[in-house]
């Protein structure tokens, strides 16, 4: 069972790194459905950070459909949000709520779990909940985001015997490289 969801989930997110790539809304529908699978795997797994981001993820899901639905457009006619850069503030308080994050998540992992990562865990799950943050907000840089956290989960989800997951957020990594340069030629268009 726990094969069949991993190949579930590789093939969602496939379908979920397209429509990011392509900045569409659609994106976010597909959000709601690759947590669930993600949950059962990741807690049986004891990534419990990814678990629980998860949870996160369907909450942000909602969110970022509304938020890039309702654009800046005149009220009469409905426009996406546009890709923008993320402001100075931005570039502040990303790095320093990853940095909290990462801390508070990785002791709790570390002294009230049997984790065998937390640290990995939570370091990837700090980011992830940054990154998921910019890109409801259509900011360009949030690609950095998740070269990082991608990077990291292939090693991670490896470790962890999770293959199928390794080898699709191999495949994010680069397609993470790519979707930056696309967004910032759409962000030009």
């Amino acid at each position: 069972m726990d094969l069949a969801l991993e190949i579930l989930g590789f093939c969602i997110g496939l379908l979920y790194l397209w429509y990011e790539y392509h900045a569409s809304w659609r994106m976010w529908i597909v959000s709601v459905i690759m947590p669930m699978i993600s949950m059962w795997i990741y807690f049986r797994k004891g990534l419990y950070a990814d678990f629980g981001i998860n949870i996160y993820y369907l909450l942000i899901a909602v969110y970022g459909y509304i938020a890039w639905r309702s654009g800046k457009a005149d009220k009469k006619e409905k426009q996406e949000r546009p890709i923008s850069r993320m402001p100075v503030w931005a570039w502040i308080a990303a790095p320093a709520v990853t940095a909290l994050l990462w801390y508070v998540m990785g002791w709790i992992l570390d002294t009230r779990t049997d984790s065998t990562v937390p640290w990995y865990d939570a370091f990837t799950t700090a980011l992830s909940i940054v990154g998921m943050w910019l890109l409801a907000r259509k900011y360009l840089e949030q690609w950095f985001a998740w070269i990082i956290v991608d990077a990291v989960c292939v090693w991670l989800y490896a470790y962890k015997g999770i293959y199928f997951y390794s080898t699709l957020y191999a495949i994010y990594t680069v397609i993470a490289f790519f979707g930056y340069r696309k967004w910032r030629r759409m962000m030009q268009d």
